[in-house]
């Protein structure tokens, strides 16, 4: 009869886990013994924020599940950012923690015994989809099964499964997973649908980080295509379709805020439109709405829907294309994509130059929440699904170095850092080095926190607590084992970007502006 841990892994194998990301500790010791005979690697890091954070890049660049194993207590609390950011993102992930023995726990009574919390899985509840705690050894994987489908099924996001230490070196009665087959598709009336865009003459396609999820980009791109309709793409949909009708850039940017504007129909596809997106919703109501989303709840959260579709987006934007009349074009995106790389070579030609060094190169980008990370969410050109990632939902700080390990577990990534948030996680860079990844690391030096030393700035505000004491980084990065450069501004990027395989750190010495998708800088005002 297999111990527990061992048949907590076997779920985890039949449900596809090919890797787990974690740290150990004194009640979760089980599960890395166990892993030898598992056929899962293991990527042992030195956080378990960065378990966590690694989790939710390989899910966001994959397509596939997250796993993160941290131990008790300070352990598990360790990852509530990272949590947090995957829920806001829609991330599938899993975080096992250990709790402790459930020989030693009181109901109602706190303890002392070590790493207790009086109630660890609350810690959870705000910052997951859902979160379970194990009751018994013999519902161990009943369980584990149960989470992994409730973080993949229907609207994805991370899930909590908390595991008494006990429960890992007790007897269980092995059950297998729940494979879910392919269920029959419903499809609704679409007769209303039909109707509102057949009578629309100027139609805007807003796709979200939902239509990445269901892989809908062939199908957002065969529908743009009948209705001559260009395509904006949130931040976590970014790459979806390469279609000739992408627009190249967010609504933040007046020639894209323009096509919102004068559109007769919006369709949303996978969005809740939420404010980051959306300037906080000071971009008007649209004259007609159509609304298409897995999740009830966020078909007119924001904005109020003329019509709402609840159900997957790649079905039910193909049940449309066949229904639907074609248009004629009525806006030229060649356009708007050319007007929109003026602005941007006017308004920051060492962003320009920073931009064309990463464009075109074969690897996943994954960036941190700074300057040179608003420019890559904003404007750089993602030519594949899952081809970016970036921490726009929860805005968590230190995201971009740790989610790049999990990112570049199956392909060439590229991590765009700031010198404050890539210290975060600096003591991962031996996690790197063991485990030989192919990521590099570009990291844009500029003395602090210069998205808040630009805030200080504009409020006529003395600059306080922003300028920061760093380390000769790419010292940092040779201790650990890392071959690093350092360039002085943005002309060499490009050079050394083509004559880097990972694991690898650029140190770039340089300050941007930052870009007009950061809140200062947002034209539309509100006037009230």
């Amino acid at each position: 009869m297999p111990k527990g841990a061992e048949s907590l892994l076997t779920i985890l194998a039949e449900h596809g886990v090919e890797v787990v990301f974690g740290l150990p500790g004194v009640h979760n010791l089980a599960v890395w013994e166990a892993l030898a005979q598992s056929g899962i690697r293991m990527i042992g890091v030195r956080h378990e924020q960065t378990a966590v954070y690694a989790a939710d890049g390989y899910a966001r660049t994959t397509g596939k599940l997250g796993v993160a194993v941290v131990t008790t207590g300070p352990g598990a609390a360790n990852t509530l950012g990272a949590t947090g950011e995957a829920m806001a993102s829609g991330s599938p992930v899993l975080v096992i923690a250990t709790d402790i023995p459930s020989t030693l726990r009181r109901p109602g009574v706190y303890r002392g015994v070590l790493h207790e919390t009086r109630d660890q899985r609350a810690m959870f509840v705000p910052v997951t989809k859902a979160a379970f705690d194990v009751p018994t050894a013999a519902e161990l994987p009943e369980y584990t099964d149960r989470a992994v489908l409730t973080a993949l099924e229907g609207a994805h996001g991370p899930v909590y499964l908390g595991v008494p230490t006990d429960f890992l070196t007790a007897n269980v009665q092995h059950r297998h997973a729940t494979i879910t087959r392919q269920e029959r598709v419903e499809i609704p009336d679409l007769t209303e649908a039909v109707a509102l865009i057949d009578s629309a003459e100027k139609v805007l396609i807003w796709a979200g980080g939902g239509a990445a999820t269901a892989n809908a980009g062939v199908q957002i791109g065969a529908l743009a295509e009948d209705l001559k309709a260009p395509i904006v793409t949130t931040y976590g949909a970014r790459g979806i379709t390469d279609h000739e009708l992408v627009v190249h850039g967010p609504a933040h940017a007046p020639p894209v805020g323009k096509l919102w504007d004068e559109a007769d129909l919006v369709i949303a596809i996978g969005t809740d439109l939420d404010g980051m997106m959306t300037q906080n919703w000071l971009q008007p109501q649209p004259k007609k709405l159509l609304s298409i989303n897995i999740d009830k709840a966020e078909l007119s959260k924001n904005y109020q829907s003329d019509v709402t579709l609840e159900g997957d987006a790649r079905h039910l934007t193909a049940a449309l294309i066949p229904k639907v009349a074609t248009k004629k074009a009525t806006t030229d995106v060649h356009q708007v994509n050319a007007a929109v790389q003026a602005l941007i070579n006017e308004d920051s030609p060492e962003a320009a130059t920073f931009l064309g060094a990463l464009k075109d190169q074969d690897a996943t980008i994954v960036a941190d929440m700074c300057i040179p990370g608003y420019w890559i969410g904003g404007f750089h050109h993602v030519p594949k699904p899952r081809g970016l990632a970036y921490p726009v939902g929860w805005g968590t700080l230190g995201f971009g170095f740790p989610a790049a390990i999990g990112a570049a577990v199956e392909k060439r990534t590229i991590a765009v850092v700031g010198d404050g948030g890539f210290l975060f996680a600096c003591g991962d860079l031996a996690t790197l080095r063991q485990e030989g990844l192919p990521l590099t690391i570009v990291l844009v030096d500029d003395g602090g926190y210069g998205m808040l030393r630009y805030d200080q700035q504009i409020a006529g505000h003395t600059i306080t607590g922003v300028d920061l004491t760093r380390p000769d980084f790419a010292k940092l990065a040779e201790s650990f084992g890392i071959p690093a450069v350092t360039l002085e501004g943005f002309d060499g990027l490009k050079d050394a970007l083509e004559n880097s395989t990972g694991p690898n750190m650029i140190v770039v010495n340089a300050a941007l502006k930052p870009p007009i998708n950061t809140s200062p800088r947002w034209y539309r005002k509100n006037t009230t």
